[in-house]
């Protein structure tokens, strides 16, 4: 694989930095609003029946997820829920929209020994502004090519991705946490796919089933990958 790799790409949410535990914070809190009217593992089974509902209209990030939560609130209490717990719901959004970034470690060491020798490229899921935010904020832009903030990541996003690159899938490698996401879809149109995976995981990216492929690595960190290329 070494002599052929010419451009890797990196997930960015839990990949390169903290995000799921943040969700499942918000989640825990919203769910905790509405433990009056369900209980509260249930009132979660509804909230994420309601973004598998909307995921083709709203896509991922964290304003799909307050729709989904407003949406929600309706539903689980009938309409009778007052405003103020709406209110409460864009209170917990925003907080999520400010959380600050914290790096996954050893990915900066990473990205400094790797920029100069690959095109370095960030391939994300999530909303637009937040995902600029954030990779702002991460002090990390430098390292990288090219952004790409993805509305899906199925095999055609990636056709598309590599195609604007003009990269062919065997010199391509993805790095990420999800295997539905950021590992199938590559293997299946050629490319090398890297598994870091990631202590929680969104149960909508969730894989439970042994993955072998020649062009398939698992790592337990993302400096791993160096022993790989080098």
């Amino acid at each position: 694989m070494k002599n052929n790799i010419t451009t890797i790409a990196f997930d960015a949410d839990d990949t390169l930095w903290v995000n799921e535990p943040y969700f499942q914070e918000a989640e825990k809190e919203f769910c905790q609003l509405l433990e009056n009217f369900l209980p509260q593992h249930s009132v979660s089974q509804e909230l994420f029946k309601t973004e598998m509902q909307n995921l083709h209209l709203y896509g991922y990030g964290v304003k799909g997820f307050m729709l989904c939560m407003i949406e929600t609130v309706s539903r689980v209490s009938n309409g009778t829920a007052p405003i103020q717990l709406v209110d409460k719901v864009i209170e917990i959004g925003q907080e999520l929209l400010q959380k600050p970034i914290e790096l996954l470690e050893g990915v900066q060491e990473t990205l400094e020994s790797l920029k100069g020798k690959y095109r370095l490229v960030v391939a994300t899921k999530g909303d637009l502004l937040d995902q600029e935010r954030k990779l702002k904020n991460s002090g990390l832009q430098d390292y990288f090519h090219h952004i790409e903030i993805m509305s899906d990541k199925k095999n055609s996003d990636y056709e598309k991705l590599l195609k604007h690159l003009d990269c062919k899938p065997e010199n391509f490698l993805m790095l990420g946490n999800s295997i539905k996401s950021d590992i199938l879809p590559v293997l299946e149109i050629g490319g090398f796919a890297a598994h870091i995976p990631y202590h929680v995981t969104w149960s909508h990216e969730q894989h439970d089933y042994q993955l072998e492929h020649k062009n398939f690595m698992e790592l337990k960190s993302i400096n791993e990958v160096l022993q790989h290329l080098n």
